[in-house]
C-alpha cells in the first residue's frame, strides 16, 4: 500500500472507532476525520469544504423541511386517527398502524411518520388491553422499510443516487427505488403482522395521566411541607393512607440520601421522599399525604395560566440529552418542570434533579398549557398523548401534501433536478404558511448536514488514493467463485452489519464507492450493488442505537437492548433473502 492509502485507511478506521466509542457526536467525528485528512494530505485545502456545496446537503435539508411541513398537516393525522379508532381486531390494528407508517415513510422523514402514529398506537394498546411493546417496534421497523421506496424516503437513497451520477452521469430517479422498496415493504409488513409474537408481551404498562403512554416505573420526588398530613407518620402509614400502589425508594434528609428499607421510618418536615410508580398513583399519593411533587409548587406560583402535565419521550438529538433537570434550569428558561422520569429496563437511583437524561427516556413535563407546545418542540421531545394540543400552528388543508406531490412529480419525470425541486418545495411550504421560518430551521438536522459536508471529501479521498480499488479487490477475492447473487448479498450484508454502529449516511458515503469498484472488478454493472448498499444501510433492525426510530420507541415500548435482535435478526435475514433476487430482477447485472 502507498502512504496516501495507508493514511486514508487509518483515518477511516479511526473514524469508525470513534463512532463505535460513542462519546463524541457523529458530526464532531466527521469534522475530526476531515481535519485528519487535511493534515495527512489526502484532502487538499481547496477541496476541504467542497462537500458543503454538494447537492446532497441541499436535498437532505430541503427534504427535512418539506417532511416537517407535511407531518404538521392535521388532515393526515385526523384521517389516521379516525381510522384506527374503528379497528377492533389486533391484526387489523397492526395492519393499519404498521402499513400507515410504512407508506408515510416513503413520503416524509421516517421518524416524522413514526411520531405521527405513536400516540394512536399507544391509545389503541390501552383500549385493547395490550402491551405497547407489541405495536411500537413493528411500527419502527416498518418506518425503516418505507424509507426504501423513494429517493427522499431516507438519506442513504439520496447519497447513493449522487454516487451513481458521479459514476455514470445519470442519478437514480425519484421512483427508481420503488420496485425493490415496495417489494421489501410488503414482505416485511406480512412478517411483522405475525412475528410480533417474538416480542416481549409482558412489558405491560399501567394507566397514566390523561391519554398518555403507559409506563410503570416512573421515579419522582415529593417534598414534605411543615403542615403535611404525613408529618410524624411512618413510611408504612403513609402508604396505607395514600391507598396507592407506589414504592418509596429513598429519603433525602439534610441534603443526604438514605435508602428506605424499613416501613417504620418516621417522616419529618423538610424530608424529600423518592417514590416510584405509575403517574396517576404518584399524583394520588402526593395529594393524600399533602406532599409537593418535584418543583410543582414553584411552577404554580410562577404561572397564572392553567397548569398541565404531559408525557413525552426524549428524541435523539434533543438538546437536553446528557443534562440533568437541575443543570437545565427548565423552569427559569422555559417555564416548565420535569416532575418524573422513566427509563426502560432501569430503576432510577439518582436524585431527580441529578439524573442525566438519555435518548428514549420518558418524562412527565409540567407547565402552563399555553406554553407547553412550544417548550416541547424547543426541547426536542415527542408528546406521547393523543391531544388537541399541537406543536405550533397547523395547516388543516391539503396544500402541504399537494406541494410534496408536485415536487416528487417534477423530479420523477425529469422536469427539474431533485435539489431544485425540493428546495422550491421547502420555500413554497414557508411562503404559504405550511411551516414557519423558525420551525423550518428547527426541522433541519444540522449535525447531519455538517457530517455530510465533512465526510464527502474524506470519502472522495478514499477513492482518489486508490483505497476503494484496494478494498474492492479484497472483497473480490472473498467473492471468488460466488455466483452473482452471492456477491450482491455479500455487499448488502456488509452494509447492514456496519450501519448499526456507523451512521447510515456515513455508511453509504464509505460503502457506495467500494461497492461500485467491487462490481467493476467482477465485471458487473454498478446499479444493483449500489441498490444493495442503500437497502443494507436503510435496514438497521438490530440495535436501539443505530437509528433514531429505534431509539424513539425504546422507552415507551419498555424494550431492552436485546429485544431488537429478537425481531430484527429474522427480519434482516428476510431482507437479504428476498432483497437479493428482487434487486437482480429489477437491476440486471
Amino acid at each position: 500500500m502507498t502512504p496516501p492509502q495507508i493514511a486514508a485507511f487509518a483515518i477511516i478506521a479511526g473514524m469508525m472507532a470513534l463512532f463505535l466509542w460513542g462519546r463524541l457526536r457523529y458530526d464532531v467525528v466527521a469534522m475530526l476525520a476531515l481535519a485528519a485528512s487535511l493534515l495527512a494530505g489526502t484532502v487538499s485545502p481547496e477541496e476541504a469544504f467542497s462537500g458543503f456545496s454538494d447537492d446532497i446537503v441541499m436535498i437532505v435539508a430541503s427534504a427535512l423541511v418539506v417532511s416537517a411541513a407535511v407531518s404538521r398537516s392535521a388532515m393526515i393525522e385526523a384521517a389516521l386517527r379516525w381510522l384506527v379508532r374503528r379497528l377492533n381486531t389486533f391484526q387489523g390494528q397492526m395492519l393499519v398502524l404498521v402499513g400507515s407508517v410504512t407508506l408515510l415513510s416513503a413520503l416524509i422523514k421516517n421518524i416524522g411518520a413514526l411520531a405521527m402514529m405513536m400516540p394512536a398506537a399507544i391509545r389503541m394498546a390501552k383500549k385493547s388491553h395490550n402491551s405497547p411493546s407489541l405495536y411500537l417496534m413493528p411500527m419502527a421497523f416498518g418506518s425503516l422499510l418505507g424509507g426504501l421506496i423513494t429517493m427522499v424516503g431516507t438519506s442513504p437513497n439520496i447519497i447513493v443516487s449522487q454516487v451513481r451520477e458521479d459514476l455514470t452521469g445519470q442519478p437514480f430517479r425519484m421512483f427508481d427505488y420503488a420496485p425493490v422498496g415496495l417489494g421489501l415493504s410488503l414482505v416485511g409488513l406480512v412478517f411483522l403482522l405475525f412475528a410480533y409474537r417474538l416480542l416481549p408481551a409482558d412489558r405491560r404498562a399501567a394507566a397514566s395521566l390523561g391519554e398518555a403512554v403507559n409506563i410503570s416505573n416512573y421515579s419522582t420526588e415529593a417534598a414534605v411541607p411543615e403542615d403535611a398530613l404525613v408529618v410524624a407518620k411512618t413510611i408504612g402509614e403513609f402508604l396505607s393512607l395514600s391507598n396507592s400502589e407506589i414504592a418509596v425508594t429513598g429519603l433525602i434528609r439534610d441534603d443526604r440520601r438514605r435508602p428506605v428499607t424499613m416501613p417504620d421510618t418516621v417522616i419529618k418536615p423538610g424530608d424529600v421522599l423518592q417514590m416510584r410508580g405509575q403517574p396517576d398513583e404518584l399524583e394520588r399519593a402526593a395529594a393524600a399525604g399533602g406532599l409537593t411533587l418535584a418543583r410543582q409548587q414553584q411552577a404554580a406560583e410562577g404561572a397564572k395560566a392553567k397548569l398541565g402535565v404531559i408525557e413525552a419521550v426524549v428524541r435523539t438529538g434533543s438538546p437536553i440529552i446528557g443534562h440533568s433537570a437541575m443543570r437545565l434550569r427548565l423552569f427559569e428558561q422555559h417555564g416548565v418542570n420535569i416532575v418524573a422520569v422513566a427509563r426502560a429496563g432501569n430503576r432510577m437511583t439518582e436524585r431527580l434533579g441529578e439524573t442525566a437524561l438519555e435518548p428514549g427516556d420518558v418524562i412527565l413535563l409540567q407547565g402552563p398549557l399555553d406554553i407547553l407546545p412550544d417548550s416541547i418542540r424547543t426541547l426536542g421531545l415527542l408528546p406521547l398523548a393523543e391531544r388537541e394540543l399541537r406543536l405550533g400552528s397547523v395547516r388543516r388543508d391539503i396544500l402541504p401534501v399537494v406541494i410534496l406531490a408536485v415536487a416528487m412529480g417534477l423530479t420523477a419525470f425529469g422536469v427539474l433536478p431533485v435539489a431544485i425541486a425540493f428546495f422550491g418545495a421547502a420555500l413554497a411550504m414557508i411562503v404559504t404558511g405550511g411551516i414557519s421560518p423558525e420551525a423550518a430551521y428547527e426541522a433541519i438536522e444540522w449535525p447531519i448536514l455538517v457530517m455530510l459536508g465533512a465526510l464527502i471529501p474524506v470519502s472522495e479521498a478514499l477513492q482518489t488514493t486508490g483505497g476503494t480499488d484496494l478494498i474492492g479487490g479484497l472483497l473480490s477475492s472473498l467473492a471468488m467463485g460466488l455466483p452473482a447473487w452471492g456477491a450482491l448479498a455479500l455487499i448488502m450484508v456488509v452494509a447492514m452489519a456496519v450501519t448499526p454502529f456507523l451512521n447510515n449516511a456515513a455508511t453509504v458515503l464509505v460503502m457506495a464507492p467500494i461497492a461500485a469498484t467491487f462490481a467493476g472488478s467482477l465485471g458487473y454493472t454498478p446499479d444493483a450493488f449500489l441498490m444493495a448498499v442503500a437497502v443494507g444501510a436503510g435496514c438497521d433492525f438490530l440495535t436501539p442505537i443505530g437509528h433514531q426510530c429505534n431509539t424513539l420507541v425504546m422507552g415507551p415500548g419498555g424494550y431492552r437492548f436485546g429485544d431488537y435482535a429478537r425481531l430484527g435478526a429474522p427480519l434482516s435475514l428476510l431482507v437479504v433473502v428476498v432483497g437479493t433476487p428482487l434487486i437482480l430482477a429489477v437491476w440486471p447485472i
